[in-house]
């Protein structure tokens, strides 16, 4: 890698005024502008509830596929152990062919668990099912004929697997909120770590990338990219920039905290994490730039990934925030971090 990447991770949030249909196609636009601006990448997260469309991410990458150029295209994330890995293979290695080898996948074992019963799958494997099948996607994504025997599927005997994608390997990043385990397994695998930090002092996740290297290492791996997968926000104005993120941001951090057991989210505890310790990345370019750089200069990471569009935050207000991103949030970055990652 060159230059930190810098990029964009959605959902595809739904608010009460806005259709599934209006969002998807949204969201295309979206991913188009950012090309244009010339933004690195953009994933698109699996989640199948009410309250997001993008329940097959890579469709939607592929229609943005063929009205891009040169933006990598990537899950975040493909809830992999609720998938069938011969599938995303192919599912994936379709998108990298359409977008001329721009395809990433970034698999997860998921932060919400609706999808394992929605498949047929027992919540008590959530562990197995994941190594097992991260195991055969690795196999899939390395040779064309694959033999691979598990617990959790039937086996392959020399099994075909086609197409082939346009890169090799097809890039496979690990998305990780925070188990030291999954943290473990990714650096000793070699493979890319996204680590998502939605909560707390970014600096505390230090250890966790330290973690990742040290794994990396110990298995013989040498510089093993990690990303930042972070929320965060971008307005001419860094008033203007809270007060049209806060809205979206407190209707999905509260209607998790329901569920999760957490309290409501409030405007002080909103504006003290929009601080210089805190995890939300928000304000004029310059903010955001600052940030970003400050940022990198705890974690040495390679890319990070901004979450902007919560809940129903209006699409113009979207468009205006990439392009702010792209034109001059990322020039400051690269100006400044050049090429030291």
């Amino acid at each position: 890698m060159s230059l930190m990447e810098i990029g964009m991770y959605t959902f595809a949030d739904l608010g009460p005024a806005i259709s599934a249909g209006e969002r998807l196609n949204n969201l295309v636009e979206e991913i188009e502008l950012a090309d244009k601006v010339g933004l690195d990448v953009y994933g698109v997260g699996e989640h199948h509830r009410p309250d997001y469309a993008a329940s097959a991410p890579v469709i939607v990458l592929a229609a943005a596929a063929a009205r891009t150029k040169n933006i990598r295209l990537t899950s975040a994330v493909t809830v992999l152990s609720s998938d069938d890995p011969v599938r995303v293979y192919q599912n994936f290695a379709t998108l990298d062919l359409l977008s001329h080898g721009r395809a990433e996948i970034m698999v997860g074992r998921g932060s919400f668990i609706e999808s394992y019963p929605l498949f047929g799958y027992d919540l008590n494997d959530y562990d197995v099912l994941f190594s097992e099948k991260l195991d055969l996607l690795l196999k899939l994504r390395a040779q064309e004929h694959v033999t691979w025997s598990g617990t959790i599927r039937a086996p392959l005997n020399n099994a075909g697997i086609y197409p082939r994608a346009q890169q090799n390997p097809l890039p496979v990043w690990v998305g990780v909120g925070g188990t030291p385990q999954s943290v473990v397994r990714a650096g000793t695998l070699g493979l890319p770590m996204a680590l998502a930090i939605i909560g707390g002092e970014p600096a505390r996740f230090k250890p966790h990338a330290d973690l990742f290297r040290e794994s990396a290492k110990r298995a013989g791996h040498r510089d093993v990219p990690l990303s930042l997968n972070m929320h965060g926000f971008v307005a001419e104005d860094a008033t203007a920039a809270r007060d049209i993120f806060f809205p979206g941001y407190a209707e999905v951090m509260t209607r998790i905290g329901r569920e999760r057991g957490w309290p409501p989210t409030t405007r002080a505890q909103f504006e003290a994490s929009c601080g210089p310790q805190g995890h939300l990345i928000i304000g004029t370019p310059k903010d955001v730039a600052d940030k970003i750089i400050g940022l990198h200069k705890i974690f040495g990471n390679e890319r990070i990934l901004v979450q902007m569009g919560l809940g129903s935050l209006p699409h113009k207000d979207m468009l205006r925030a990439i392009e702010l991103m792209g034109k001059e949030v990322a020039p400051l970055v690269r100006a400044a971090i050049g090429g030291q990652t």
